[in-house]
């Protein structure tokens, strides 16, 4: 066994009059003990706030749960360590690559899978990585961009495909990994940005797809939309015969150069000429439940409706509970059952100084024959039972009136009554009609008759 202690630099973005979009926010130590399995390795963070960040009028906190900057007194040169023995900072941990950037990152360098530390994937995962942090060796390390161009979107398939199947990547192709490297979930996916400078994320196919993938999410996420949650735009385009959805990144925003960000949904700016491009720090459910992804299977909606209550702007608290009680609802409907902590996320309006929830992302319905079915994360009394009634029995962690509760159920469910409709019109065929249908639950499968009518009582 041997351990080895890297500290790396922790940036921030704080927009600047000189164009940097960084400046730095700490130190990040970290110790990893090295053992024969990769996957058994120890890990344990620190990391300290440098005073020039901690006086910044503009300095936000890297993760709510660890490293709050409310007494920022207080923890001047002081090592903080993360909450309740976990072996990492949530907020930092949301910067690395998931599953297929850290796949990506293996190709690129040509290593097994595995077999880098865990500071080598948080450096290499680039600059436009999600949320509003970047990770350098030195403070002196130049900026880095990882995404690629709308019209390279063929060659980043490509690229993506040749690590999906294990393949080497030809040489010609290799300088498009780079898109892929920040991006999060076990599907392929990367970074793009459009002719206006605008980052997206495109999503592809995986091997093993049993339908269109990319057209049922993107069509699911219109019914999202449909149904008042709040949604980021969508695209769906056919790249050389394959499939892609992309989503418009909305930790990203647009606009002016030292002033206050524009009113609305920022998600939904556009870059337009003296504007520039902002960042939003974002956070995943996972960091505010504050667990370990071992643990995520263990945690429920309502631990998710306590941290918005905790975490959340005042002003956001009301309209995020209704809202992720809402997805709760479209998730039992719909039976997207990769509800998991990750896929749920926050991000830190500037406007407010506060946090709240981030609009909705990964949402794909699973088709299967079972009757009962549950989700990830636990529902309600009956655990991960994906009822209406079940849902009902915590609604108040999320809602302060039951009414409001089923009211909730109403509105949702007379849009997804009409999903066909709703994916007819956004490009399904036939076939991904019927096989997504499998997916998609009658209000009488998932409601007492009881609480059916009460859902019904008032329904145009």
């Amino acid at each position: 066994m041997a351990r080895k202690k890297a500290e790396v630099f922790i940036f921030s973005h704080i927009a600047q009059a000189d164009g940097n979009r960084f400046v730095p926010s700490g130190i990040l130590g970290l110790t990893e003990t090295l053992g024969a399995n990769a996957q058994n390795r120890d890990l344990a963070s620190e990391f300290a706030y440098g005073i020039g960040y901690i006086g910044r009028k503009e300095s936000f906190e890297l993760d709510p749960v660890s490293l709050g900057l409310g007494d920022r007194q207080s923890i001047k040169g002081k090592m903080l360590f993360p909450v309740d023995g976990l072996r990492e900072f949530g907020g930092i941990r949301d910067a690395a690559p998931d599953a297929w950037g850290r796949r990506v990152i293996e190709a690129r360098l040509k290593v097994p899978a595995n077999s880098l530390l865990e500071v080598q994937y948080l450096l290499h995962a680039g600059g436009d990585r999600v949320g509003a942090l970047d990770v350098r060796e030195l403070r002196t390390s130049p900026d880095s961009t990882s995404a690629s161009d709308w019209h390279s979107l063929q060659y980043v398939l490509e690229a993506a495909d040749a690590v999906e199947n294990g393949a080497p990547v030809p040489a010609n192709l290799e300088r498009f990994l780079c898109a892929g490297s920040s991006a999060g979930g076990a599907r392929p996916k990367a970074s793009v940005r459009d002719d206006d400078g605008a980052l997206w994320l495109a999503k592809f196919p995986a091997k093993g797809d049993a339908f269109n993938v990319a057209k049922a999410e993107s069509c699911t996420l219109e019914l999202a939309r449909r149904c008042g949650l709040t949604v980021p735009e969508v695209l769906y385009q056919d790249i050389g015969g394959q499939p892609v959805m992309l989503i418009r990144r909305f930790d990203r925003y647009w606009g002016q150069t030292g002033q206050q960000p524009p009113e609305g949904a920022l998600h939904h700016t556009r870059p337009v000429e003296g504007c520039v491009e902002g960042r939003l720090p974002f956070v995943s459910g996972l960091t505010l439940v504050a667990c370990s992804e071992p643990e995520s299977p263990g945690k429920a909606y309502s631990d998710l409706g306590r941290a918005i209550h905790r975490y959340v702007h005042p002003s956001c608290v009301r309209a995020n509970g209704e809202e992720m009680f809402a997805r709760m609802v479209l998730n039992i409907f719909v039976t997207n059952d990769d509800d998991h902590l990750r896929n749920h996320g926050f991000v830190r309006d500037p406007r407010l100084g506060g946090w709240r929830l981030s609009p909705l992302y990964d949402v794909v319905p699973r088709p299967v024959i079972s009757g009962e079915r549950r989700l990830h994360l636990g529902v309600g009394e009956q655990g991960k039972l994906a009822t209406l009634n079940n849902a009902l029995s915590h609604c108040s962690a999320f809602v302060p009136e039951r009414p409001v509760a089923v009211g909730i159920m109403r509105r949702v469910w007379g849009e997804v009554r009409q999903w066909k409709t709703c994916f007819e019109e956004n490009g399904a065929d036939g076939k991904l009609l019927d096989h997504i249908g499998r997916a998609f639950r009658d209000i009488s499968e998932i409601a007492s008759p009881e609480l059916e009518a009460e859902i019904r009582k008032g329904a145009s």
